[in-house]
């Protein structure tokens, strides 16, 4: 998948960060497949920052009842990674992680950890407190969600990875149940009084991943 890429840091442990833009989704998961399959011990990490087109996706725990209602107009995916449904679209700053995590000494929950901690981290550079959620991975400020994760663990490499709610249209959540949790509010970053657009918020976030990573 082609991008302007940056190393944001000097380490050989840093991901190369590639700003993808706005582009489809069921593209970018399957290019995300293919340089999972065809890496080798010698191939860096990657970061892919991007924006969707409206589209639901569903992960493999995904059940009928948390689909769309009432709602035709958005296309549903049914994908790899974990969890349930969700809804991507423009002004949302997604990052895939594509990771070595053998190489990386990582296991799924401290890989989960260190994706929160770097969303967590940009929230507290605007004065936003947040926090994570043991039994519902993510970030939320109060009871609302601004940011979910999924990942895609596979011959001990992970892609897909997390999505942050910056300044969208949220109507598309109210149609489905978050997360698989009925009733569970969302919130962004536009409601809580950030001015900065996605494309500026993508680089503050990447610099808090290549931290969080390295």
């Amino acid at each position: 998948m082609q991008g302007a890429s940056r190393n944001l840091a000097a380490t050989d442990r840093s991901p190369i960060v590639r700003e993808l833009g706005r582009v489809e989704y069921e593209p970018t998961w399957r290019a995300m497949q293919s340089f999972t399959a065809g890496r080798t011990a010698l191939t860096a990490d990657e970061v892919w920052l991007v924006q969707h087109p409206p589209v639901y996706t569903l992960g493999v725990a995904g059940r009928p009842e948390h689909l769309p209602r009432g709602r035709d107009d958005i296309p549903v995916v049914r994908t790899d990674r974990g969890g349930q449904i969700t809804y991507h679209g423009p002004g949302q700053v997604i990052a895939y992680t594509l990771l070595d995590m053998k190489r990386r000494a990582l296991a799924v929950r401290e890989l989960v950890r260190r994706l929160e901690t770097a969303v967590i981290d940009l929230l507290d550079e605007y004065g936003i407190a947040s926090a994570r959620r043991i039994e519902a991975p993510g970030v939320y400020v109060g009871d609302a969600k601004i940011a979910a994760l999924g990942l895609r663990i596979t011959r001990a490499c992970s892609y897909h990875g997390l999505a942050l709610n910056v300044d969208m249209d949220l109507s598309p959540f109210y149609s489905i149940d978050p997360c698989g949790y009925p009733g569970l509010s969302v919130t962004q970053l536009r409601d809580l009084g950030v001015t900065d657009d996605a494309v500026a918020v993508a680089g503050k976030l990447s610099r808090h991943l290549v931290k969080a990573l390295s």
